[in-house]
C-alpha cells in the first residue's frame, strides 16, 4: 500500500493497455467495442486509493466489507456476452464499486445500476460524475427486485451469485433480451450463465464459464461466508482457470483403455457424413498416434466406406504402397519406398501393420472398390521424374525424350535439391520453372490419349508432374522465407487431395494422415499472425462442415526423432508438458487416455479452451534443450480441431528392421 503514491497515471494507463491485451484479448474476447471500453474505463478510479497499484492485476479485489470488484476478464466476459450495440437500456444488479456499470456505460445508451448499501451507492455516483459518465444512473434499492419503474430492459447483468435467477429480474427482461448471471448451489463454484428470453414464458440458458462471486443478499439465495480483509485480494476470487478446465476435461472426456478399445461408436456418429477426416499427430515418431489413427481409419473404411488414405508422405513412395494394397500388377522397382530421411516416419512396424491389413481387406473386393493409399507431399523430386520417364518410355517414347531434355535442367541437383534453391538465388541463373511447367501442360493435354491405356498409371504420372513443378517452385522460393515455402507445400498437398477426390468420384471420401500443424485449422493458431496457412484451413474454407479434424497430444514418454535434418534417428525422452499448455491441462485432468469432442462439446469447457494456450509440436527433429522456443505455439483448441485425442504417456515408433523383411516378395513396398 505504501507504493500507491509511486504509481503514476501514465503507469496505470500503460498497465490498462497491457491488461486488455494479455487478460482479455488473448483469452478470446475480441469484440472491438468491448476492448475499447476496457481500454478507456479507469479501474483505479473505482478503487480505494491504497488499492490503485493493484488495479490491473488479474484478480478480483476486496473493496469493502464483503464487497468485491470482479477481475477485469470477468467484467469483459459479462459485457461481451450481452452483445450490446449502443442503443440498449441495461440493468446492472449490484453496483458495488461501479466499475462494471462504467464499462457498460461505454457500450449501451442507458445503464441503471442498483446497489443496496448506501455508502457504496453514494461512492459509485461520485466516481461516475468525476469520470464524466452521465448515462449511468446509480440507484439505492433491493438488488433482487431490480428496477421495475424502468423496465423492461434489453440486457441485465448480475454480479452476485444465487441458486436461480430472481423471477423479478426475469420478468423485467425484454423478449430477445439477455441476462448474464452467476448461478449454482455451492458458493465455492458457480457457472456464469447467459439467459435469453425467447418468448413471454420461455428462456434459453447457455453456460459461459466457471466462476466465484459474492452471493446475492436476498431470501432466495445462500449467504456469504465471512470475507478476509487481510489482503487486498480477499478470499473470494475467480477459480484458478487452469484447474477448473482440467476438472471440466475430466468430467466430459471419453476415456479408453488401449488403442484397440476406442469409443468409436460415438466418434463415428460425430463424424457423420463428413467427406474428409483429418487425423493428426503431435510428433512424427509416436507409436500410439499411428496405432489410433489406423484404428479410426479401419472403422471409417469398414463402416462408412471411405475411399482412400492420403498421407503426409511423398507421392511415388506412397504409390508403391498403393500398388501393393490394391493388388496392382506393377514390376518390382529398383528403389525402396520411404528410404529418404526421415525413414522411420513411414518405414515402421505400426504403418506396416496397417498396410498388411489394408491389402487383406482389399483382396476379396473388385478392383474399383479397393481402398487406395496415396501420398500428398512434394519432396520426392528425383523419384517423381524417374516415374514419369518410365511411364512415357512405355506409352510414348518420343515424348519421353522431350521429358528427359526438359527435366535435365534439374538432374545436377537430384541428390541435393537445396543446391538448386541456392543456385536459383543468382539473378543470372536460368531456372527450371518453364521446362517443368511445359511438361506438366503437355501431359495434361494428352489426358484422353494416355488415360485410355491405364487411368491409374496416367493419374500417377500427372501427379508426379505436378509434384515436380511444385517442388521446383518450393525449392526455388525456400530461401526467400519459410512462410512462402510452407504455404507452397501445404497448397500442393491440398490440391493433391482435391485431385484425388475428383479422380475417385463424386461420392469419394478421404482420410488424411498428417501432423497436427498441417491438419488443424491454422486460423486458430499463431500461424495466422505470420501469414501462414495449412491443409486444415484450406479444407475448412473449401468444404466447411464436411471436414472433421482430430488432433492428438501427449504429456511425456519417448519419441523417435533426430537432432537435426539428415542426422540419425534417436529415441528421445519427451519432456513433461509446460504449464499453460493444452498438454498440461490434459495431464492435470488425471485421465490418462481420452477423446474430447470439441465441435459441439461442453459449453463451459469450450469457452475456457477458446482462450489461447500453448500447444506442443514435435516434428522429425526434437530439441528438448530449447523446447519452448522450438516446439510450442499458441492456439485456441476448439477452433483448431473438432476432436482431441489425449495419451498421457507414449512410446516411440518401432522402425522396420532389415531382418524382418527378408523373404518378402519383390513387390513388397518396404522391401530391402
Amino acid at each position: 500500500m505504501g507504493q500507491a503514491s509511486k504509481t503514476t497515471p501514465s503507469d496505470l494507463a500503460a498497465c490498462r493497455q497491457a491488461m486488455v491485451a494479455s487478460q482479455v484479448e488473448l483469452r478470446g474476447i475480441v469484440t472491438p467495442s468491448v476492448l475499447q471500453a476496457m481500454r478507456e474505463v479507469r479501474r483505479e478510479a473505482f478503487l480505494p486509493r491504497e488499492l490503485a497499484e493493484f488495479a490491473y492485476h488479474d484478480t478480483a479485489l476486496l473493496v469493502g466489507p464483503n464487497q468485491l470488484m470482479p477481475q477485469p476478464y470477468i467484467v469483459a466476459l459479462m459485457a461481451d456476452a450481452l452483445a450490446l450495440t449502443g442503443t440498449e437500456k441495461v440493468l446492472d444488479v449490484g453496483a458495488g464499486s461501479g466499475y462494471l456499470a462504467a464499462v457498460l456505460g461505454h457500450l449501451a445508451q442507458q445503464v441503471f445500476s442498483i446497489e443496496r448499501i448506501p455508502e457504496l451507492c453514494d461512492k459509485a455516483r461520485e466516481e461516475m460524475a468525476a469520470e464524466g459518465i452521465s448515462n449511468v444512473h446509480v440507484l439505492l434499492g433491493d438488488a433482487s427486485q431490480g428496477c421495475p419503474g424502468e423496465a423492461p430492459f434489453d440486457a441485465i447483468v448480475v454480479t452476485a451469485g444465487g441458486l436461480k435467477p430472481p423471477d423479478a429480474l426475469l420478468h423485467q427482461l425484454k423478449i430477445g433480451g439477455r441476462m448474464v448471471i452467476p448461478l449454482g448451489s455451492d458458493a465455492r463454484i458457480q457457472e456464469l450463465v447467459c439467459i435469453t428470453r425467447e418468448s413471454e414464458g420461455e428462456y434459453r440458458y447457455d453456460d459461459l464459464a466457471d466462476i466465484n462471486f459474492l452471493p446475492l443478499k436476498a431470501s432466495f439465495g445462500w449467504q456469504a461466508e465471512e470475507l478476509s480483509a487481510s489482503t487486498p485480494f480477499g478470499q473470494w476470487v475467480m477459480l484458478d482457470r487452469e484447474t477448473t478446465l482440467s476438472q471440466r476435461i475430466a468430467a466430459v472426456a471419453q476415456g479408453f483403455d488401449n488403442e484397440e478399445n476406442l469409443p468409436l461408436a460415438g466418434l463415428l456418429e460425430r463424424i457423420g457424413d463428413s467427406r474428409i477426416v483429418l487425423l493428426g499427430e503431435a510428433s512424427h515418431g509416436t507409436s500410439e498416434f499411428y496405432l489410433i489413427r489406423e484404428r479410426i481409419t479401419r472403422a471409417l473404411i469398414e463402416q462408412k466406406g471411405f475411399s482412400f488414405i492420403a498421407i503426409e508422405g511423398d507421392w511415388p513412395d506412397a504409390a508403391r504402397v498403393d500398388h501393393y494394397v490394391r493388388h496392382a500388377e506393377y514390376p518390382a522397382s529398383e528403389w525402396i519406398a520411404f528410404a529418404r530421411f526421415p525413414t522411420w516416419m513411414w518405414r515402421n512396424e505400426e504403418v506396416r501393420g496397417f498396410v498388411d491389413w489394408l491389402r487383406a481387406y482389399n483382396a476379396p473386393l473388385p478392383a474399383e472398390r479397393r481402398v487406395a493409399f496415396h501420398g500428398l507431399d512434394l519432396y520426392s523430386l528425383y523419384n517423381s521424374i524417374q516415374a514419369i520417364l518410365r511411364y512415357l518410355d512405355d506409352v510414348d517414347p518420343k515424348v519421353a525424350a522431350i521429358a528427359r531434355e526438359r527435366y535435365g535442367c534439374l538432374t545436377p541437383y537430384q541428390t541435393d535439391p537445396g543446391a538448386y534453391a541456392r543456385a536459383a538465388l543468382n539473378p543470372d541463373y536460368e531456372s527450371c520453372e518453364q521446362p517443368v511447367l511445359d511438361m506438366l501442360r503437355d501431359l495434361q493435354a494428352k489426358h484422353r490419349l494416355y488415360a485410355e491405356h491405364n487411368g491409374e498409371r496416367f493419374l500417377n504420372t500427372v501427379q508426379n508432374a505436378r509434384l515436380v513443378a511444385n517442388a521446383e517452385e518450393y525449392y526455388r522460393t525456400m530461401f526467400y522465407g519459410s512462410r512462402s515455402a510452407w504455404n507452397m507445400r501445404d497448397t500442393h498437398m491440398f490440391e493433391t487431395l482435391e485431385n484425388l477426390l475428383d479422380h475417385h468420384g463424386e461420392n469419394s471420401r478421404a482420410v488424411v494422415w498428417a501432423h497436427n500443424s498441417h491438419i488443424g485449422d491454422s486460423e486458430a493458431t499463431d500461424m495466422a499472425l505470420r501469414g501462414e496457412f495449412n491443409i486444415g484451413r484450406l479444407c475448412r474454407a473449401r468444404y466447411g462442415q464436411q471436414v472433421y479434424s482430430i488432433g492428438f497430444g501427449t504429456h511425456s514418454g519417448t519419441v523417435a526423432a533426430a537432432s537435426d535434418w539428415g542426422r540419425p534417428m534417436e529415441i528421445k525422452q519427451v519432456r513433461p508438458a509446460l504449464d499453460g499448455s493444452i498438454e498440461s491441462l490434459c495431464h492435470q485432468s488425471g485421465v490418462s487416455r481420452f477423446m474430447l469432442p470439441l465441435r459441439q462439446g461442453d459449453a463451459v469447457l469450450l469457452n475456457g479452451l477458446n482462450t489461447r494456450h500453448l500447444e506442443r509440436a514435435i516434428g522429425v527433429i526434437y530439441r528438448p534443450e530449447t523446447e519452448r522456443q522450438s516446439h510450442y505455439f499458441e492456439t485456441r483448441l476448439p477452433g483448431q480441431f473438432d476432436e482431441y485425442v489425449w495419451l498421457d504417456q507414449t512410446r516411440a515408433v518401432t522402425p522396420l528392421a532389415t531382418g524382418s523383411l527378408r523373404g518378402m516378395p519383390d513387390t513388397y513396398p518396404f522391401g530391402v
